[in-house]
């Protein structure tokens, strides 16, 4: 008895070694690859839309170059299949059988990367997600003893790869339970509390500045009705976001000849471009530009249109660069959204009602709220904001706003993106 207890005792003792050994590796392989495409992508970005912003032609030639080099990148080196963002993940974690292949993570770094640099309208979070989840698929299958820990070890490269993006650990962990797994076990634990910590200290290693450099105020308990309207608000515009990706990847796959589809893709994404270029890529840099300049911003009527025209036109956008073949999600869109909805909203406010509330805490809070809504996971946009600008400050109201944006967003339509599944 003594022999087979000890046996079980060492075997046991192995296989959390080996745990731990792989979830290092996994945690320090998936931050790489994200800091890596973050930087990569904010520097080539940068230049591209410097140069369309001084010769607004390139608002036409990148979008159909851009989509053009991927087409013909899945056509001839990523085995022809298109990828499909987090769905592919959720495929793989909810079989036995199926697989991230291992050809996911340069198809998904690379695609994305040329998405956003050449204008589409979206993000590197879902290209990131997708790339860091295939490699923690790829290390459960090198050994037979990791074949219980699959779900494991792809939630520990994805939590390893948002805490690299967004300096956020407990945002990564957070997104890996409700987005991914939404069960917790002690392998989970484990594999994902060191793959976030190796990523985060890679972070601190490399002195990552917050990305976006915001002057929180302190907040006052009679903004509290407002953010509830921000909350209700940010609710309804992610539903539209949602709806705007679900209805345009349903046409546009009606369309045959591929090719077709980054035609008509392009030209609405150059036309939106060259009327509004806050929309080019992820649309960070407008949100620095509004956080660098401004503080009140007085409400014009021009300012007014320009804001709606950005919020309705931002779903549109980012729905057909998808739906035309480039590589992302709605995380850096919902985003995007939330700050002007946010800066709108306090602009509304502060001009017709003289509320006196601050436009930079409702940008952060609408960040948050629209986030929430559009992929139902509120703990993860409350850490993952608070991480992007590295204040706690206004944690409670991020909080209420986050959860009334996400059942005001599932009252209205229950799915998301990720967990919509079309009829057939």
């Amino acid at each position: 008895m003594k022999t087979t207890a000890q046996i079980k005792k060492n075997y046991h003792l192995i296989k959390f070694k080996k745990l731990v050994i792989v979830s290092l590796l996994i945690g320090f392989l998936s931050a790489f690859l994200g800091i890596s495409l973050k930087k990569i992508t904010e520097y080539y970005e940068e230049i591209f839309f410097h140069q369309a912003s001084v010769n607004p032609f390139f608002y036409i030639l990148f979008p159909v170059f851009g989509l053009s080099v991927i087409y013909f990148l899945r056509e001839y080196l990523f085995k022809k299949k298109e990828n499909k963002g987090i769905k592919e993940v959720f495929e793989s974690t909810n079989s036995k059988t199926k697989n991230l292949p291992s050809y996911k993570i340069p198809s998904h770094t690379i695609n994305g990367l040329l998405t956003v640099i050449f204008g589409g309208s979206t993000g590197i979070e879902v290209s990131t997600v997708v790339a860091t989840a295939t490699i923690g698929s790829v290390a459960h299958q090198k050994e037979n003893i990791f074949r219980q820990y699959k779900t494991e070890l792809i939630c520990a490269g994805v939590a390893a790869g948002i805490t690299a993006l967004f300096s956020s650990p407990i945002a990564g962990i957070l997104f890996a339970i409700e987005v991914i797994s939404r069960k917790i076990t002690r392998a989970f634990i484990i594999s994902n509390l060191i793959a976030v910590s190796i990523s985060f200290g890679l972070l601190t290693l490399l002195k990552e500045e917050p990305l976006f450099a915001v002057k929180i105020a302190n907040w006052h308990l009679r903004a509290i009705p407002y953010f509830i309207l921000l909350g209700i608000l940010a609710g309804i515009n992610s539903v539209y976001l949602t709806k705007c990706v679900l209805f345009f990847k349903a046409q546009f796959a009606k369309i045959e000849t591929h090719y077709y589809k980054i035609i008509f893709g392009s030209v609405v994404l150059s036309i939106s471009l060259f009327i509004f270029p806050q929309l080019y890529g992820e649309g960070y840099h407008a949100i620095k530009t509004i956080t660098s300049t401004h503080n009140e911003i007085p409400l014009t009527l021009t300012l007014a249109f320009s804001f709606l025209g950005i919020l309705f036109l931002k779903p549109v956008v980012t729905s057909v660069t998808l739906a035309s073949g480039g590589d992302g999600g709605v995380f850096a869109p919902s985003l995007f959204i939330g700050a002007f909805l946010g800066l709108l909203v306090a602009s509304v406010l502060n001009t017709f009602f003289d509320t006196q509330i601050i436009p930079m805490n409702f940008m952060v809070i609408g960040m948050a709220a629209v986030l929430s809504a559009s992929i139902h996971a509120p703990f993860t946009a409350i850490f993952l904001v608070c991480g992007l600008t590295n204040n706690y400050t206004l944690f409670f109201p991020i909080l209420a706003a986050c959860f009334i944006s996400k059942y005001t967003a599932k009252m209205i339509y229950p799915n998301t993106v990720y967990t919509f599944a079309p009829s057939i």
